[in-house]
């Protein structure tokens, strides 16, 4: 029997689930040694070990950070959480036929995921707009290769505490002489739970909704533990440049957070401990684009009142010169 095949069989049963308790190099060899049949080194247990924790279809994962390795499981997509769920009906849980309590947990922490997201945003300086007419029950599948959960609005804005919110005068005037747009726009996708199995329908989903934007920004609510899947998305960003960022959420912490509505709108106190259950971890940064593609986001304008909305907004600051976190209208 080759050794990989005596790995496959073996590791399944020395591998911690949690990546948190994951096991170091030298005592994996050790314990491994005790099953092994053949002689073999160190150096090419360790080689063994490494390789096939870039292959999804192994029992072995190596940590993203630091040392050590942890059981690779596979994902049980009506149970693993609400991205998921989500993927499995076109991001319309309405529709989900599976047991009631799964789907209203799922979407609670959709719900709480997306209002931790909205408010990080805000107080870091960057003014979100959330598309949700656009994932309606009855809005068309093909809506989620069309508009990102969110859109993040970056402005140039004054230095001091009186000129926070004023739009920089001189960086307007100069990008106008340029040509450019007088702020940046990124879409967002946001999911809970990262996986090898889908982690590319979320990055060129990602793509596909920021395509007329600046950029791309994947976000995902749990933490991306693997290596093989961190190095996957990397990979991706250097060539399709959307970026890709952890806020360190697992479903447990979720489910712990306060109500989304008390999310949004908790004190600065409240909003602080929230804040600081956060383990923010950017994989791969986004590429942004100097230009906008006009003609794309117009046509987002005929086919949605919300991308209607987003521009008002974005000329209604324009005008005013100050950079307004978006309100609903009446």
């Amino acid at each position: 029997m080759s050794l990989r095949k005596q790995l496959s069989d073996i590791l399944p049963s020395l591998l911690p689930n949690n990546p948190v308790d994951a096991i170091k190099g030298t005592e994996l060899i050790r314990l491994t040694r005790l099953q092994l049949t053949g002689n073999y080194s160190d150096a090419s247990l360790r080689y063994h070990f490494s390789i096939m924790s870039c292959d999804p279809a192994s029992p072995i994962a190596k940590v993203e950070k630091g040392q050590g390795y942890y059981k690779r499981t596979a994902s049980v997509p009506a149970l693993s959480g609400a991205q998921e769920l989500l993927s499995m009906t076109q991001g319309r849980l309405d529709d989900l036929t599976a047991d009631p309590q799964t789907a209203d947990n799922a979407l609670m922490r959709i719900r709480k995921f997306r209002a931790v997201v909205t408010r990080y945003f805000e107080i870091n300086g960057r003014f979100p707009f959330a598309f949700r007419e656009a994932f309606a029950k009855d809005a068309p599948l093909g809506n989620l290769w069309k508009y990102p959960e969110l859109v993040l609005v970056d402005w140039e804005t004054g230095e001091s505490a009186d000129e926070e919110m004023t739009l920089d005068e001189t960086m307007l005037s100069l990008k106008q002489r340029l040509g450019l747009p007088p702020f940046r726009l990124h879409g967002a996708r946001l999911r809970i739970q990262p996986s090898l199995l889908s982690y590319r329908e979320d990055f060129f989903q990602t793509l596909a909704v920021s395509m007329w934007a600046q950029g791309g920004e994947l976000i995902y609510a749990a933490p991306i533990e693997d290596e093989a899947l961190a190095d996957g998305l990397r990979k991706l960003n250097a060539q399709f440049g959307v970026g890709v960022t952890s806020f360190g959420l697992t479903a447990e912490a979720l489910d712990d957070l306060p109500r989304p509505a008390n999310i949004l709108n908790a004190h600065p106190r409240e909003t602080e401990a929230i804040m600081g259950k956060l383990e923010i971890n950017r994989i791969a940064a986004p590429h942004s684009r100097h230009h906008i593609d006009w003609n794309a986001l117009g046509s987002l304008r005929t086919e949605s009142e919300e991308a209607e909305k987003l521009v008002g907004w974005l000329s209604r600051c324009l005008e005013e010169r100050r950079a307004e976190p978006f309100k609903e209208e009446g």
